[in-house]
């Protein structure tokens, strides 16, 4: 049977010590639920069969779509990319991401590309 689990994120973000590099720690209905840090500039990139959800926990982030659309996201805000919108990441200074995508969804949208996804 399963067991309920309180999953600290400051104690699993302190765990991650490289940029762009997302790490599992939990499910939600067949969802890998993420934190990561960035800091720079990641490719742009899109995923053709689901949406990219990003929660800012601290620090910012600029999500630009290719097509020159760009939002600026705090602390406490979130962002859905719509499925098979191209899109990049960035950050200025370190920032800390929860991301939700489907189970081994390739964060770059290429497997060939995509960072592994260990769990903390």
């Amino acid at each position: 049977m399963a067991k309920l689990k309180a999953v600290n994120i400051p104690e699993k973000l302190s765990m991650v010590t490289t940029h762009w590099d997302p790490h599992v720690v939990a499910q939600y209905n067949g969802n890998d639920i993420m934190v990561v840090k960035f800091k720079g500039e990641f490719d742009f990139h899109s995923h053709p069969d689901t949406d990219d959800f990003f929660l800012v926990l601290a620090g910012e982030v600029i999500l630009d779509g290719e097509d020159g659309d760009r939002v600026t996201l705090g602390p406490g805000e979130l962002c859905v990319v719509p499925k098979g919108m191209t899109h990049r990441p960035r950050a200025k200074e370190e920032a800390m991401v929860l991301l939700i995508e489907p189970e081994g969804e390739p964060n770059t949208g290429d497997p060939e590309t995509a960072a592994k996804k260990p769990r903390i």
